[in-house]
């Protein structure tokens, strides 16, 4: 219960400040260098300054326990693992790339800037945060004082002093963030002409008719795509194909484990063993304990903590009624409904925690807690008391905890604040010492169940597994390469899956949901090569052949033929279509003449705008209303090759909006959507221009 502890959360995000936004609006990190040939000890560089891997996996363990806070989870799935290491890369680059920016803009926070930001007349956020008067939300300064009285006296290389100084960076760098973040938007500036043109953009109307031949009215097999087609799109196209990040296609081979109808009988009949046993258990958090594979603590729930099936029957059962087994995502599930009550919502608490190692052991550190519960029965000032012999640093709040809702405590604190009544007095031992608790508050009521639940997934044998593994194994020992693996895929009938240009930090691929192992395998394997081993994935055996490796930079166009063929098609009926209708435009003087010759229809539209192109009843044509707007009424166009088919129209006319009267509210609409992007968009050239080498798959 150290300093600030229930708010790592903030501090997390708060270090990395403007950064972490930029870099969520982005697409993807650039990436480079080798993957095998980088140092053992560094997870990545930016810019020549490496990323140690033990500092990296300090901060990853600590964003884990932080999002395991806020998910009410205590353990992370491999998609919610890969996600916190993720964004832990992200901070990790976003802070480096930030700090030499500001660095070589010369920005710095002055002794004097940092000392208002604690104790000026506008402090920092988190300081309001964590010493603030939640009644005011005006800063306790009495409080601040006390605390920082406190830190004096601590040695330099204690606890309290040195989460206090990493809480003064946190603050620092928010304010280097916020300066660089107003650098870039006073660079900013919208003319008179440009806020003019915006309005018109979005507000003048065209109306028009068209005359149109979809690509889809040619068959794919009657549009013949030559090597000079494929060559002259790419050659076109070719900024286009710029890979950000190194990535491999592979294919593979999945032998699935998953239950036999004999695995569900044995569990079953496991199953109904149990259910007998823990319904006449009269020791049920032991008999949780011993045969639960989740071991769910016996303890209270709020409606809606568990699964729909399991919540729907557990509230509206009686007290002593017994659940199950119910079958359940992949488990079976009972449940014993202990008790059910009204209880509050929500409690406001406050503690003065001893220590019994300084106590001189838990029976006088319980004595001394009964002892100063006397003392409260006799009037005695809770905040004194706490701020003389509290040992954890709610002592210079007065022992305040705040408010909380259920399962933000211990289970033994827990039930000592939720089953009292306001006012009340508990003392309470728990693994963090002895607590004196008074309960200040209690916000709501509703009905919690307090139950215990025992599961048992269904799993499959290791007969199943071994004859799964069995397979595989064979099949690898006749697949030693890009050939065979094929023709051997093929003789045994086994269905090949691929992943298409998996990055290197991809957490799933389809049909397998932890596929760490086999992505770590293909970034350090060549195109053709064959796994050497099965890798092994729960109830699935999968062995994996690479397809191609596509390396960062611009790619070949033998790389992205595949990707763009569906395009180059395209291009080729354009020439198909564009044949006819310049047949049929030639000679015409109307639309209606045009139309007739390519026995198609006349469509009129209405009221597009050049700031939304869209063709109702086809899709966005951003060329063709491009050029719709800068036609002259009444004139028939030349042919439109646009994204959907080729098109030839007439502009009936166009309507102009009243006329813009105030040019400032224009120019400040059209600067709001700048500034919203800007950050952004600074740190993007700041990432495209660094160079970053990711090593996270030698490690994760």
């Amino acid at each position: 219960m150290g300093f600030l502890r229930n708010r790592a959360g903030i501090i997390i995000v708060g270090a990395i400040g403007f950064a972490i936004v930029a870099f969520l609006v982005s697409d993807a990190l650039q990436m480079g260098g080798s993957f095998i040939n980088s140092s053992q000890t560094e997870v990545g560089e930016v810019d020549g300054e490496a990323i140690p891997v033990l500092k990296f996996n300090e901060q990853v363990e600590l964003n884990s326990n932080n999002f395991k806070q806020q998910m009410g989870q205590s353990n992370l799935d491999p998609q919610m693992t890969s996600y916190v290491i993720e964004n832990t890369w992200n901070q990790a680059v976003s802070k480096i790339l930030m700090d030499k920016e500001i660095s070589r803009l010369g920005l710095q926070v002055s002794k004097n800037e940092l000392n208002d930001l604690i104790t000026g007349k506008n402090p920092d956020p988190q300081i309001l945060q964590n010493f603030g008067d939640p009644q005011t939300g005006q800063l306790n300064r009495m409080q601040l004082n006390s605390f920082l009285d406190n830190v004096r006296t601590q040695d330099a290389n204690s606890p309290v002093s040195m989460q206090w100084t990493s809480f003064l960076l946190n603050i620092r760098e928010n304010k280097l963030a916020q300066k660089y973040n107003n650098l870039v938007k006073n660079s900013l500036y919208v003319t008179a002409l440009e806020a003019r043109e915006d309005y018109s953009q979005r507000n003048k109307l065209a109306n028009f008719r068209f005359v149109n031949l979809e690509y889809s009215s040619i068959p794919d097999n009657q549009a013949k795509i030559t090597e000079q087609d494929y060559k002259e799109y790419y050659d076109e196209y070719k900024y286009r194909f710029n890979n950000q990040q190194e990535s491999r296609t592979f294919e593979y081979i999945v032998f699935d484990a998953n239950p036999t109808k004999a695995d569900t009988a044995e569990i079953k009949a496991l199953v109904d063993k149990t259910s007998g046993e823990f319904r006449a258990a009269t020791n049920d958090s032991l008999f949780v304990s011993i045969n639960s594979e989740t071991k769910m603590p016996v303890g209270y729930i709020r409606k809606g903590q568990l699964e729909a099936v399991l919540d729907s029957a557990v509230f509206a059962a009686t007290n002593g009624a017994f659940i199950g087994p119910i079958f359940s995502n992949g488990q079976y599930k009972m449940i014993k409904v202990l008790d059910i009550k009204n209880s509050p919502d929500s409690v406001k608490a406050s503690h003065i925690l001893l220590n019994p190692a300084t106590e001189g052991g838990a029976d006088k550190a319980k004595a001394k807690a009964d002892s100063l519960a006397g003392l409260l029965a006799k009037g005695g000032s809770f905040a004194e008391l706490a701020a003389k012999f509290g040992t954890d640093a709610t002592k210079d709040k007065g022992g305040d905890l705040g408010t909380f809702a259920r399962g933000a405590m211990i289970p033994a604190f827990e039930d000592a604040v939720f089953n009292g009544k306001t006012g009340d007095v508990k003392v309470v031992a728990t693994q963090f010492g002895v607590h004196v608790i008074k309960i200040t508050g209690q916000v709501g009521s509703s009905k919690v169940a307090k139950i215990a639940m025992v599961d048992k997934s269904l799993a499959s044998s290791s007969k199943t597994q071994q004859e799964a593994y069995s397979k595989a194994t064979a099949f690898l020992s006749t697949a030693r390469d890009a050939e065979s693996f094929n023709t051997q895929a093929q003789k045994a009938g086994y269905s090949k899956l691929i992943a298409e240009n998996v990055v290197v930090t991809q957490s799933t691929i389809p049909g397998l949901d932890t596929p760490r192992e086999m992505i770590r395998w293909a970034f350090g394997a060549d195109k053709g090569d064959v796994s050497e081993q099965v890798f092994e994935m729960g109830n699935k055996f999968a062995i994996a052949k690479v397809v191609d490796v596509l390396e960062k930079g611009t790619l070949p166009l033998d790389q992205v033929k595949k990707q763009i063929e569906p395009l180059v098609r395209n291009k080729v009926k354009a020439r198909m279509l564009v044949e006819k209708m310049t047949k049929a435009r030639t000679g015409a003087s109307s639309i209606e003449q045009v139309a007739q010759k390519v026995g198609r229809a006349v469509t009129p539209v209405q009221n597009i705008v050049f700031a939304n192109p869209v063709i109702p009843g086809i899709a966005q044509e951003n060329k063709l209303v491009g050029v719709i707007f800068g036609s002259q009424p009444g004139k028939l166009s030349e042919i439109v090759e646009g994204d959907n088919g080729i098109y030839v129209f007439v502009v009936n006319g166009f309507t102009n909006p009243a006329p813009l009267t105030n040019v400032f509210k224009q120019r400040v609409q059209v600067a709001q959507g700048l500034v919203q992007r800007a950050p952004g968009e600074a740190f993007k050239v700041l990432r495209d221009k660094a160079d970053i080498k990711d090593n996270r798959v030698k490690f994760f």
